[in-house]
């Protein structure tokens, strides 16, 4: 019956290390939709959200049964609580790719991003990537020390879109209304799907050593 137990837990952090690898693939497709005017790669990140919605169900449904069943207690009930925040952070990271996914689709056949701001967009693409595939290491190696590492990492994100708000409010901006939403809002969805990814970091950390992040950070 123990046996059955823990390996019910690996699963729940199977299924996150899947979730992981799902909101990477979403946001590489969504990058490539809003710089391409990617239509086909636009649908597919719209359509494949649905992977992550069912995962994070199975993650509720699975850690609901393990309260019941087996009454955890210490470590084991943090692993089943911080897997549910997890999950729903996962979740939400899929769907900010959709949303980027979506402003490329509106504004498809042309690009939602002038060519002046791809280089910028591009990175915040990029960083949104290592962001999610150190999250997935650090759920995966269960590694609280590269945990901490997602807050600084996610700081160069936050000064990328510093960087695009401040092209658009230059006065030599000359792209209009639609264009200045569209970017503003493809810049506050990579923002927040790096916000999400530092969420899952500190709620590895406290999985693990029983410490919020900043508690733990003073005594590293």
């Amino acid at each position: 019956m123990r046996d059955t137990y823990h390996e019910d837990l690996d699963a729940l952090t199977a299924r996150l290390v899947e979730m992981t690898r799902l909101a990477r693939h979403a946001i590489a497709r969504a990058t490539t939709a809003l710089l391409d005017a990617d239509l086909t790669a636009a649908q597919e990140v719209i359509s494949e959200d649905e992977a992550l919605n069912r995962l994070d169900e199975e993650i509720g449904k699975s850690a609901f049964d393990l309260m019941a069943r087996q009454q955890p207690v210490a470590q084991d009930l943090r692993t089943i609580i911080t897997s549910l925040h997890m999950a729903g952070d996962l979740e939400r990271m899929g769907d900010h790719a959709v949303h980027i996914a979506k402003i490329a689709r509106r504004r498809h056949p042309d690009s939602a991003i002038p060519a002046e701001l791809r280089s910028i967009v591009l990175e915040m693409g990029h960083q949104a990537e290592l962001l999610v595939i150190k999250a997935g290491e650090v759920v995966s190696n269960r590694d609280a020390e590269t945990a901490l590492e997602l807050d600084e990492d996610d700081d160069r994100m936050d000064r990328l879109r510093r960087k695009l708000l401040k092209r658009i409010l230059d006065p030599g901006w000359s792209h209009g209304v639609e264009a200045t939403m569209d970017v503003t809002l493809a810049g506050r969805f990579y923002e927040r799907f790096g916000d999400h990814a530092v969420h899952v970091a500190d709620n590895l950390v406290y999985m693990v050593t029983g410490e919020k992040r900043k508690d733990y950070e003073q005594e590293a």
